[in-house]
């Protein structure tokens, strides 16, 4: 049955507001083994992000084993420049056949197993000049694969919990993955980065501890991602998921502009391999933005603001344990320890800012942050020749302030997006962030470039003016955001 397309009359639903026999939703328990085993693939998830991406691949990779480490930054911010243009590609179709068909699990599975044999594959490069492009391809491919996989991850959150608990259990799985990152930052430091000889015989002979890392951490994030894949499966999820919708009020989340309804549960597995045409999948995608134009343009409009800031956030952390080595003197060694402490002050204040995002609401929440982060950054720029003190305290204050605005972001989509259209919805979340990831690789490439100009060889840290351009940015436009009401529904 196709929906009704609505017009103008389509409104959010105030939150918690009855709507004729809809009861008020009840206030939904925070800590159950669905919402743990889901957060643990954001535990997991931090052999990616803080290992691979932030702490040590990325720094591994840009080190003088590879050439001249400013040639190794600006080739890296092309990778991944390249890597960001094939997501916003994929992301939103991939999603929204995922929830056509129904197999939102399925394919979570499908790309984060993916993920975890690219991860493995970066054993193979070696301290070379001429490995660099290895390295950088397989981080780039990984990336992509990575970002399919959360936009199916991302997609459960409204499964989770009623929309009263969706900012802490957001922000609960944010502050696991920053806790899951210190743990393996600790093992892998203790076990092979730190000892002259480490487990198992590791030396830093042709950096085989750097190698044997990535080994680790792709057993670590394939162990982590097994349990959401199977509570999420099956019969007993979809029981899971009918008792949210009821303890919420019932089903009222339709959004205007879609065009069918989403899979009935019973049909979903002889449906996950549907083939339908790839212009199809974007003639809807189409569709949706229009009807969406249409009848709720606040949420496009928070979609372009949260392409700017996330996209500056990832900066933060692609980019910060580089300017740790390579303006303030830090050692591999120390880059390791800093990023142990960053993510324990990361942790703590995501999950308790998503305490507030349930109280404040999640845009103060996400300007406070921002607004944090600018200033710090400038401050990291002024500052350079300090010393590492002074990175260790603006650090610290910047990680502490982006889980809370990537977290909040999250929970304002999901407290948005209608039922059964949750893949379609994150993938467009997904694609407008990567539609502009060229802005944060290109603005610290382009500020490089200006302060090499300037000030001759040493320029690093100028790097730091680009990220802070685009979190300027995205803070300019998220002050024209309100909070949501509510979900988007359509009008009688």
């Amino acid at each position: 049955m196709r929906p009704h397309i609505p017009g103008r009359d389509a409104e959010f639903t105030p939150a918690g507001a009855a709507d004729g026999d809809r009861a008020a939703p009840t206030r939904g328990k925070l800590l159950t083994w669905p919402v743990f085993a889901w957060g643990l693939w954001d535990w997991g998830s931090a052999a990616f992000n803080a290992v691979i991406t932030t702490f040590v691949f990325s720094v591994y990779l840009t080190s003088s084993a590879f050439g001249d480490p400013a040639a190794n930054e600006s080739a890296l911010s092309v990778g991944l420049a390249l890597a960001g243009a094939c997501i916003a590609l994929l992301a939103p179709v991939t999603g929204q056949r995922a929830d056509r068909a129904g197999s939102t699990v399925f394919w979570l599975g499908v790309y984060t197993a993916i993920v975890v044999a690219v991860s493995a594959a970066l054993y193979f490069v070696l301290p070379e000049p001429g490995y660099l492009w290895l390295g950088i391809t397989l981080l780039g491919i990984g990336n992509v694969f990575f970002e399919l996989a959360s936009v199916n991850y991302n997609g459960l959150l409204s499964r989770l919990a009623t929309k009263d608990r969706v900012g802490a259990v957001s922000g609960l799985g944010w502050g696991m993955g920053y806790l899951g990152g210190i743990v393996l930052l600790l093992i892998l430091y203790v076990g092979f980065i730190n000892p002259e000889v480490g487990w198992f015989g590791v030396t830093d002979e042709n950096r085989m501890d750097i190698r044997v890392s990535m080994l680790v951490s792709a057993g670590w994030f394939g162990l982590c991602a097994i349990p959401v894949l199977v509570t999420q499966s099956g019969k007993h999820a979809w029981r899971r998921w009918a008792a949210i919708e009821a303890a919420a009020g019932g089903d009222y989340r339709a959004l205007a502009g879609l065009e069918s309804e989403p899979v009935d549960p019973v049909e979903a597995p002889a449906r996950i391999m549907r083939h339908e045409p790839l212009a199809a999948s974007y003639k809807h995608l189409w569709r949706t933005l229009v009807g969406l134009y249409r009848t709720h343009p606040e949420v496009l409009w928070f979609l372009l603001a949260a392409a700017v800031f996330r996209d500056g956030l990832a900066g933060v952390f692609t980019y910060g344990g580089i300017i740790a080595q390579n303006t303030f003197g830090f050692t591999s060694g120390e880059v390791i320890v800093f990023a142990v402490a960053a993510n324990v002050v990361a942790g703590v204040a995501t999950i308790a800012a998503g305490r507030l995002d349930d109280l404040l609401g999640p845009r103060r929440v996400i300007l406070g942050a921002l607004t944090v982060l600018v200033v710090a950054g400038l401050l990291v720029f002024v500052l350079h020749t300090a010393g590492a003190r002074v990175f260790w305290i603006l650090g610290l204050v910047l990680s502490g302030c982006v889980g809370p605005a990537q977290s909040a972001a999250r929970s304002y989509l999901a407290r948005l997006a209608p039922q059964g259209r949750e893949g379609e919805i994150f993938g467009l979340y997904a694609t407008t962030g990567r539609a502009v990831s060229f802005m944060a690789p290109m603005m610290y490439g382009a500020s490089i470039w200006v302060g090499t100009h300037m000030v001759g060889a040493g320029a690093g840290y100028w790097g730091i003016l680009g990220i802070v351009t685009v979190l300027a940015g995205g803070l300019l436009l998220m002050l024209r955001v309100q909070d949501p009401a509510g979900r988007i529904i359509v009008g009688e």
